[in-house]
């Protein structure tokens, strides 16, 4: 009697006692119902880690793969969440990322559709900032195949690596599944838009244009020829910084001291529309001035030969006038044997072969252009010319680009310091013999 309320008791437990001969057994499967507790399923990654250009690649896929505890039934919604850290000091939210990212979603095999990432500072979700996705919620099954393509712009390449947490919810809030996914933001290739040209005028007249790749060396595409004829300029200055993506207008001084404006055209493949003269006061007296430089805002500044600098600020009225009248900025600007745009405002080569950098001014006084100067530092008389340019390589800021006098072409990143941006102290080589040009901008 009581071995058998002992076998009875054994039994009911699920188990079989040893000590009766039997082998141990392994307990019958616990129906999962939704709402209770058991241990959560796996969620396995598919083809490694993901690695996400940020750039104009266009979007890759995320695959990944959860296997739910047997018994769970009833509808289950993943959550991807990306877990970042390392927030730039540039204004950057959980939100502001989350509306940059570009996804659609496929549950279980079906049709993609749009999904959107979504910040969480605002949300009841507590916690440090962090940006998720919400994935469409589906019939619980034993496996679900998840599949979600991210396409990311070029300024969310600082993200950098994630070990990206991803949590299955049945209807009742309960996790079922957890894992994590590798996701490995990369700098990718820039839009057109936002890369750099390089122009450059031979000694036979001839406009020859070089094109940024957006990759990390500074590449320059193959030189294209634009047109002849430009020999007649002695004086050739961008107004605002040409792009790939063939925009930017730029003007040509003529040896009579007419100005003519160079419309940008949106084609790089012939990126200046015709030729305009200008108008205004300075009619056939441009010749006055010994250099011009962009002012940062689409107008020129002018140094005249008794060394002062004057400000031509762009008109609204472009058909009757392409500048405002000129403006005095300030004298003693002879000190300086080369003058250019980079950035946000100038930079300017003493004798010494000093540089020195103008910051950009937020006041609307068009006689203060520019900050005071300072000094970014010697050694600068190796070249002969310089000239700022948009981005040129993958990730970058603005460039400054430099000849050397054996024909080298040099690249200078700007990078920021304790009074603004400056070139950095690091250089690339990006072209040589471009001594056979007499201008490059």
């Amino acid at each position: 009697m009581r071995a058998g309320l002992v076998l009875a008791t054994a039994l009911a437990a699920g188990i079989a006692p040893v000590a009766l001969g039997g082998a141990a057994a392994v307990a019958a499967p616990v129906a999962v119902q939704a709402g209770t507790t058991a241990e959560p399923g796996t969620v396995v990654q598919e083809g490694g880690r993901l690695t996400v250009p940020a750039g104009v690649e266009g979007p890759v896929t995320l695959r990944f793969k959860a296997t739910l505890p047997a018994g769970v039934t009833g509808p289950v919604k993943a959550r991807v969440t990306l877990p970042i850290t390392n927030w730039p000091p540039a204004g950057w939210t959980d939100y502001r990322v989350a509306a940059r990212i570009v996804s659609t979603c496929s549950v279980g095999g079906g049709a993609f559709a749009a999904c959107a990432w979504q910040g969480t500072t605002l949300s009841d979700d507590g916690g440090p900032a962090r940006v998720v996705l919400d994935l469409p919620a589906v019939e619980a099954s034993a496996t679900l195949d998840y599949a979600v393509t991210i396409d990311l712009p070029e300024e969310l390449a600082w993200i950098g690596s994630l070990e990206a947490p991803v949590e299955l919810k049945d209807a009742s809030g309960t996790v079922v599944a957890r894992g994590t996914v590798g996701v490995d933001v990369v700098a990718g290739t820039s839009a057109a838009s936002l890369l750099g040209a390089v122009h450059a005028v031979d000694k036979d007249g001839v406009l020859w244009r070089y094109e940024a790749t957006g990759k990390a060396d500074r590449t320059l595409t193959p030189r294209k020829r634009i047109g002849g004829g430009w020999n007649v300029y002695d004086r050739i200055v961008p107004l605002n910084r040409a792009t790939a993506a063939g925009t930017g207008d730029l003007v040509a001084r003529d040896k009579n001291g007419h100005l003519w404006y160079y419309e940008g055209s949106g084609n790089p493949a012939a990126p200046f529309k015709p030729a305009r003269r200008t108008s205004g006061d300075q009619i056939g007296r441009w010749q006055e001035y010994t250099s011009l430089a962009s002012n940062g805002e689409g107008g020129l500044v002018a140094r005249d030969k008794d060394g002062v600098l004057w400000n031509f600020e762009r008109s609204d009225e472009e058909g009757i006038s392409l500048f405002k009248p000129r403006v005095r900025v300030g004298g003693g600007w002879n000190v300086y044997t080369q003058i250019a745009a980079f950035d946000d405002g100038l930079v300017a080569r003493d004798a010494a072969g000093v540089l020195w950098k103008y910051n950009g001014t937020t006041s609307t006084s068009a006689a203060r252009p520019f900050e005071a100067r300072w000094r970014v530092g010697g050694g600068w008389n190796i070249y002969n010319t310089l000239a700022g340019t948009k981005e040129l390589g993958a990730g970058t800021h603005t460039e400054l680009i430099a000849r050397g006098t054996n024909g080298d072409l040099w690249a200078y990143d700007a990078r920021p310091s304790g009074f603004g941006y400056a070139p950095s102290s690091l250089r690339t080589r990006i072209g040589w013999g471009w001594s056979i040009y007499k201008t490059v901008i």
